[in-house]
């Protein structure tokens, strides 16, 4: 008989912890090497928020994102910079560092070249991509954050745009912050949304889960609600939907939790939604773009820096 500890080491399945583990190592070196202030006990971030320009590879980048702030907040809109960025495994440093230059550069033929290896399609001839979008009037967010998109390729107001969602070391979506914080109990309100807290203060997550086909048995016979830990996902999805683009997450292939071998989030995920949203719907590597970059031969001064600062010497 096999006691638990021997068989946990018989799972066939990747564990995400050692993925996180490693690339804290990395993150760490980096910071040492550049001879960075860091956190006295979390070595592979950096030691305040303010720093978060040492966590971006070219200074340019940096700059260019500290000006796109600057005019968000110029004309009233916000620009989502994360209480994170300054972390090592940050998934919006990460971003700012991997599609950053192409973007300053005006160079997105890599990206374009990266999806389009997945059958995803780029919009048009585009060349305009955004950090950080956001629409209030989609949800009627009329309050705090609103939903910000990653990074969105093409005009977000024409048919055709991607919307785009970077992952990292994340151990899934973003779930619902009411739920979260102990303020729901997590029933389904797909029967009475008169139960739901967002619901109720006007935001129009369940109008747009009806009016485009979510809420079918999949949905509505659950006792637990969808959007209790998987909130981001149909919240962005929905976003993309409204504005006549196509949702893609962008995510690591180290990490086991949003794909791989059968399993994952994304697969799961897509169960839920109805037949003719799936195909508006897609999924790429961080190491597609990786990949794309070297190939181009533009970008030779910093994605080497890249991958050594994310553990990807061999991609």
């Amino acid at each position: 008989m096999f006691n638990s500890r021997q068989l946990a080491r018989t799972w066939p399945f990747r564990r995400r912890d050692h993925f996180v583990g490693q690339m804290k190592i990395a993150a760490e070196r980096w910071f040492s090497d550049r001879q960075c202030e860091v956190h006295p006990k979390y070595k592979y971030c950096l030691a305040e928020l303010k720093y978060w320009p040492n966590n971006i590879i070219l200074p340019e980048v940096a700059r260019y994102v500290e000006n796109k702030q600057q005019e968000r907040l110029a004309s009233d809109k916000t620009f989502a910079l994360h209480d994170y960025v300054h972390h090592g495994l940050s998934s919006q440093a990460l971003l700012f560092n991997l599609v950053g230059p192409l973007i300053v550069r005006e160079d997105l033929e890599p990206l374009q070249s990266a999806l389009l290896t997945r059958e995803l399609n780029w919009p048009g001839s585009s060349t305009q991509a955004v950090l950080e979008y956001e629409d209030r009037s989609v949800f009627n967010e009329d309050s705090g954050q609103p939903t910000s998109i990653d990074l969105v390729v093409g005009n977000p107001e024409k048919l055709g745009a991607l919307f785009i969602e970077c992952k990292f070391t994340e151990n899934g979506f973003g779930g619902c912050s009411v739920f979260g914080q102990g303020n729901c109990e997590g029933a389904n309100p797909a029967g009475n949304l008169s139960r739901c807290y967002l619901h109720h203060i006007g935001r129009k997550y369940w109008n747009l889960l009806e009016e485009y086909g979510f809420l079918q048995p999949a949905l509505t016979t659950d006792s637990t609600c969808i959007l209790a830990n998987y909130y981001q996902f149909f919240r962005e999805v929905l976003f993309a939907i409204k504005k006549d683009g196509a949702f893609v997450l962008l995510s690591d292939n180290r990490s086991p939790t949003f794909s791989g071998a059968g399993r994952g989030l994304m697969p799961f995920l897509l169960s839920f939604l109805p037949e003719k949203h799936k195909a508006r719907i897609g999924q790429a590597d961080i190491q597609d773009v990786v990949k794309a970059i070297e190939e181009s031969g533009r970008h030779d001064d910093w994605i080497g820096k890249f991958k050594l600062k994310y553990g990807m010497e061999e991609v």
